[in-house]
């Protein structure tokens, strides 16, 4: 068989989405990829962000390889799970460029409407993930992925890349958005992650961000890294470190943090079910000493009611005046698969991304630090697609 695996070039006017903009590499096509290679199928693997394609153009590659099965993603591809856009109009525009529909009805883990009615061929498809491959890159994709994901610390060194050492996360926070697909937590192959960190190494990448939901203490995985020139940003949580193996973090060439705090009260961190046993000073201490040993720590804030202004400006500038960068906390997403959305509105339904994102619209008047227009309501960015 012979498939086609799209991540298509994604804009983002007046999107809701807030996670990072700039080209990552496609992680869950490079995993197809070399799955579908080592059962024999023929894979062109295309990614309109690193390639300089535009929707047309990859819709021309792709039929000129006249693929038995087209593949597009509907988030951009960082496997930013928690931060997808909800809107299709970017993957729609690439399927309207794409002339020609197949049989679906033998695709097994699909849904398609038939007549106006949804019909599914099974449920979902959950990967194993424990024994994927290394995966191997085309040298002008890394040649082209010049961005250090979550960089701050100094002047950039080679190209970037993105690697995932594990998957899922052992806690239920009530804003993550992790149930359906992304729980239970697990650890790739080590011997497959180290090879494809050195294969990378091979191409001239000096920098890599583990995109693991929860980068977890890892000793083998850091002691393999103390042996390579190679430095890398992880996002965690600070209460799960021990200080000698934050030593050990910065000796394996770890230069950003990314500390899931959510909220400088305690009040705030048990509403949002993040099951911390430390208290704030002690947190707060865990990051000052990772601070010691990687050169660009932040403590992530969500805007959480229960916490009290005050005592959050007082935490932060104590955190920012020692060296850690405590942002000003972002509102809160209620994605449908969340447990909040869930104690807002029971299930999601058909309308549940549309629910949620009116909900957010009309709660808060700013937004992320990187969202420099105002997002603009669902139907009015889908109005060319998804019959608006």
């Amino acid at each position: 068989m012979k498939v086609a695996l799209v991540n298509p070039r994604w804009t983002y006017e007046h999107s809701i989405y807030f996670g990072c903009r700039q080209p990552h590499l496609p992680l869950e096509l490079g995993y197809c990829k070399a799955l579908l290679e080592t059962d024999g199928h023929s894979v062109l693997m295309l990614d309109g962000q690193l390639q300089h394609l535009d929707n047309a153009e990859l819709a021309e590659r792709v039929a000129a390889f006249a693929p038995d099965m087209t593949v597009v993603t509907t988030a951009p591809t960082y496997l930013f799970w928690r931060c997808a856009p909800p809107e299709l109009r970017v993957p729609a525009e690439f399927l309207k460029h794409l002339a020609g529909r197949g049989e679906w009805s033998a695709v097994p883990h699909t849904a398609r409407l038939e007549s106006g009615v949804l019909a599914c061929n099974g449920g979902v498809s959950v990967s194993r993930f424990v024994d994927h491959p290394a995966l191997h890159w085309p040298s002008d994709w890394i040649a082209a992925h010049s961005h250090h994901h979550h960089r701050f610390d100094a002047d950039q060194k080679g190209a970037g890349a993105e690697v995932e050492a594990s998957r899922g996360c052992p806690y239920n926070c009530s804003f993550c958005a992790k149930i359906d697909f992304r729980d239970a937590y697990r650890r790739r192959n080590h011997d497959a992650v180290v090879a494809e960190i050195d294969g990378l190494m091979a191409q001239g990448v000096g920098y890599i961000y583990f995109i693991d939901e929860i980068f977890l203490p890892q000793k083998a995985l850091l002691e393999a890294l103390v042996d390579r020139d190679i430095q890398f940003g992880v996002q965690t949580r600070i209460d799960l470190w021990k200080p000698e193996l934050l030593e050990l973090l910065g000796e394996a060439g770890c230069v950003s943090i990314e500390a899931g705090l959510e909220s400088l009260t305690v009040e705030g961190r048990e509403m949002l079910a993040k099951r911390c046993r430390l208290g704030t000073e002690e947190l707060a201490a865990l990051l000052v000493d990772a601070r010691r040993h990687v050169p660009f720590v932040q403590a992530n804030l969500i805007g959480v009611v229960e916490d009290d202004p005050a005592l959050v400006e007082y935490w932060r500038k104590h955190l920012i005046d020692n060296g850690v960068w405590a942002n000003e906390p972002v509102p809160l997403y209620p994605y449908p698969s969340s447990p909040s959305y869930r104690e807002l509105w029971g299930e999601p339904d058909d309308f549940a991304w549309e629910r949620a994102h009116e909900h957010y619209l009309a709660s808060f008047r700013t937004f992320s630090d990187i969202q420099d227009q105002r997002p603009r309501a669902l139907a009015e960015l889908e109005s060319s697609c998804c019959n608006h």
